[in-house]
């Protein structure tokens, strides 16, 4: 064990385990690179295509909440119509019976 003690003691101060985790790299690459971006693609197809579909979904979601903006406001514009309709029949009928109103 002493042996090995001293080997590795060595090898703690040298530059000998960078370049052997260099060369083991340079040996492990070619193989591992293409098996890893083979395999990426499926997960990177996927993540795109459920961002795409939540951006679908967002917009159809501010699509009717903004139909329904345009439905109310259009419904509130109606009812202020049809009260400013029954307050000048009202004020004209006043007006013909003799009754002027205040206001």
């Amino acid at each position: 064990m002493a042996l090995f003690d001293d080997i590795v003691a060595g090898f703690e101060n040298s530059w000998v385990p960078t370049v052997l985790v260099g060369v083991g790299v340079a040996l492990v690459a070619p193989v591992v690179v293409p098996a890893l971006a083979a395999g990426m693609r499926p997960l990177a197809k996927a993540v795109i295509k459920g961002g795409v579909m939540v951006y679908d979904k967002g917009a159809e979601v501010i699509a009717e909440a903004g139909e329904q903006l345009s439905d109310l406001v259009a419904e509130v514009r109606s009812e202020i119509d049809a009260t400013a309709t029954a307050a000048a029949e009202a004020a004209a009928s006043a007006a013909a019976n003799g009754n002027p109103l205040d206001g």
